[in-house]
């Protein structure tokens, strides 16, 4: 017996075709969901979608989209509900980094964050519950948060509070939407290789790796398990929670 079939299944992840997102995506694949990526860079979407369809298991295809936009979100929430008739989880992953020191910060770096982490996430939650809502069969909603949200971390105040931000819709969404038996949960991820930290510093790599507890940077096979379990039942009672995935770094 397989304790973590999601056959039948259909999951939305933004921001899909690379890093967490597209780690996530591998392991719903491999445990038989079907998954539509919402990302803007098509070539990027092709790739991931020629991935995980070598894979066995569920189905994936991808769908061009801009979480600033909402016409573009809508447009792909149509287009996902035409090939797979449902959506029962979403994990909202698209993110971007642009960190900024507050003595440099300008409002165009303030609002170009804040709309891709926040309204983002808020956005695509909007699509994606009014349609579990009418459905009636639950849901479950996920999001890409980072440790940064409750941990201070230089030249990095925008993206923080981007990050805060989907925390506090993560609690208010399990609050609303418990009643439709839709659950909201926040991954607080740590120091992970992505294209976003491969921007970063390498000597900012050398020093995280010193102050987290398990000495090592986070692999993408756990996030494969990680997303399979918030998307299974076994979650189903776990709701508002805002769980740190950092190798123990909150807590040094």
């Amino acid at each position: 017996m397989n304790l973590f079939d999601l056959g039948g299944r259909t999951a939305v992840i933004t921001g899909g075709n690379s890093g967490i997102g597209l780690a996530f995506a591998r392991g719903l694949v491999k445990s038989g969901a079907d998954v539509a990526i919402w990302a803007r860079n098509e070539a990027k979407n092709a790739s991931a979608v020629e991935e995980l369809n070598a894979l066995g298991g569920g189905s994936a295809i991808a769908f061009p989209c801009d979480v600033v936009e909402d016409v573009q979100i809508a447009a792909a929430m149509a287009a996902t509900l035409e090939r797979f008739g449902k959506v029962d989880i979403c994990f909202a992953n698209a993110g971007i980094g642009q960190g900024m020191a507050l003595p440099e910060m300008t409002a165009e770096a303030w609002d170009a964050v804040m709309a891709v982490n926040a309204r983002g996430a808020a956005l695509t939650y909007r699509h994606v519950t009014a349609h579990m809502v009418q459905r009636g069969e639950g849901g479950k909603l996920i999001a890409t948060s980072s440790g940064q949200s409750i941990m201070g971390v230089n030249r990095s105040s925008n993206y923080a509070a981007s990050k805060a931000a989907v925390n506090g819709l993560t609690r208010a969404a399990a609050f609303e939407l418990a009643r439709y038996k839709i659950t909201a949960n926040a991954l607080l991820f740590g120091f992970y290789e992505t294209d976003l930290t491969a921007q970063s510093d390498p000597r900012f790599g050398e020093w995280m790796t010193k102050r987290i507890p398990l000495r090592r940077f986070g692999d993408h096979e756990g996030l494969e398990g990680l997303a399979v379990f918030f998307a299974s039942p076994h979650s189903d009672y776990i709701t508002g929670q805002c769980l740190p995935v950092d190798g123990g770094l909150c807590i040094s």
